[in-house]
């Protein structure tokens, strides 16, 4: 199925679609998603919080399964949810698809007003769920949570600074966390060994050590390609700073863009996807080569943004090891998406929600500090939640 490129795909939501893909989900997501929903026996808020209220639903971001999760619990719920989209998300039959079911794009890295202007219209809808995943993207960490974009909470504020009689609206913070079922060791050596034959690194020692040689590897060949050298001087975390930033520099140099100083790499990273997919071979010398080299750079970024030395030996669980081999997986052998490595649980805990409203007032005296002081206790709340979660699960670790 083809479909004509628009710069918006709004939502337009089949309530009978919906009503049957819900009755379905729990099975599908099992067969092919190899996941299953598993809300929190002890969770700081029940479910029945999210059933009359309206509410924008933030939870984090760790693998491109979250909306499958999200949409379970909307089963739960026994309520439609919105969904905010990447734009590139909306092509083919699931991009028809994702509409029926509630999701609208949003163009990451610019000011899309179409993507705004009907998250603010939903947000002014009483009883509506919209759900928006503010890291603005996948970290592909279990176990942590990137910064939150401010956007969701802004255009909430936005909303109800505009009213004269102040209505409900709660920021709700959601965290997920994966655990695979059963052992993983099998998995974990037959993944390092198809990563050691693809790089040639085949060594002796524990998987951890193993690990550490392939990421050497593949640091060391990013580096050798961006002119770069492998200075011991350096700890990786250093050395992946560097490479990200000389990434984002010759691309950037090369569209002539500007940055603005302490901008995140995220940000960047959008705002230069879009002039490539804007532009595209009228501004490459090398033409659609180019292009390529410079969309598969910043996935590269994408793919390494969250990632830091010791996320795996500060708790060497499954989850973990499996986060980052899947990191390995996507820049060695050029996936976007590699296969789940196993079944999954997906744990979701419901955090104390924030009533917007209660916030209109100072909102008005000085928006940019409200706004950065609601995100920053939103966040802390989904960490947490993932901590929480990662001390219950922990108990059933499985190699």
């Amino acid at each position: 199925m083809t479909r004509r490129s628009l710069s918006f795909y709004p939502p337009k939501i089949n309530p009978y679609l919906v009503w049957m893909f819900q009755q379905a989900s729990p099975w599908i997501a099992r067969w092919l998603n190899r996941l299953e929903l598993v809300v929190s026996a002890e969770p700081e808020v029940s479910i029945a919080t999210l059933q009359q209220q309206p509410c924008l639903l933030l939870c984090n971001h760790s693998t491109f399964q979250d909306e499958v999760v999200m949409f379970l619990l909307s089963a739960r719920v026994g309520q439609p949810f919105y969904y905010l989209a990447a734009h590139e998300r909306f092509q083919g039959i699931k991009g028809w698809l994702y509409q029926r079911m509630g999701a609208y794009s949003v163009r990451r890295g610019l000011v899309d007003r179409a993507s705004v202007k009907q998250t603010l219209a939903l947000v002014s809808r009483p009883g509506s769920k919209l759900v928006i995943f503010p890291e603005g993207g996948c970290s592909f960490q279990n176990d942590t949570v990137m910064p939150f974009r401010s956007g969701a909470v802004q255009i909430g504020l936005q909303a109800l600074a505009k009213q004269n009689e102040l209505s409900d609206l709660y920021a709700v913070p959601i965290s997920i966390k994966y655990r695979y079922m059963g052992k993983m060791s099998v998995v974990i050596q037959k993944t390092l060994d198809r990563l050691e034959k693809a790089t040639d690194t085949r060594t002796e020692g524990d998987v951890y050590q193993r690990l550490r040689v392939i990421a050497e590897y593949v640091l060391v060949n990013c580096e050798r390609e961006y002119g770069l050298t492998s200075p011991y001087d350096l700890t990786w975390n250093q050395r992946i700073a560097r490479l990200k930033a000389q990434v984002l520099q010759q691309c950037e140099e090369q569209l002539a863009l500007t940055s603005a100083t302490g901008e995140a790499d995220r940000e960047r990273v959008y705002r230069i996807r879009h002039v490539l997919e804007t532009r595209q071979s009228t501004l490459l010398p090398d033409g659609r080569d180019g292009w390529d080299v410079m969309l598969q750079a910043t996935m590269r970024v994408l793919n390494f943004d969250a990632i830091y030395d010791g996320y795996v030996s500060e708790k060497p669980t499954p989850e973990r090891f499996l986060d980052t081999l899947i990191r390995l997986e996507r820049e060695v052998f050029k996936i976007d998406q590699p296969p789940p490595k196993g079944y999954r649980q997906a744990y979701l805990r419901i955090g104390k929600p924030i009533n917007l409203k209660e916030y209109v007032a100072d909102y008005r005296r000085d928006r940019a500090g409200t706004v950065d002081d609601v995100v920053q206790k939103l966040h802390h709340t989904v960490q947490r939640n993932l901590d929480v979660l990662a001390e219950a699960t922990a108990r059933g670790i499985s190699w």
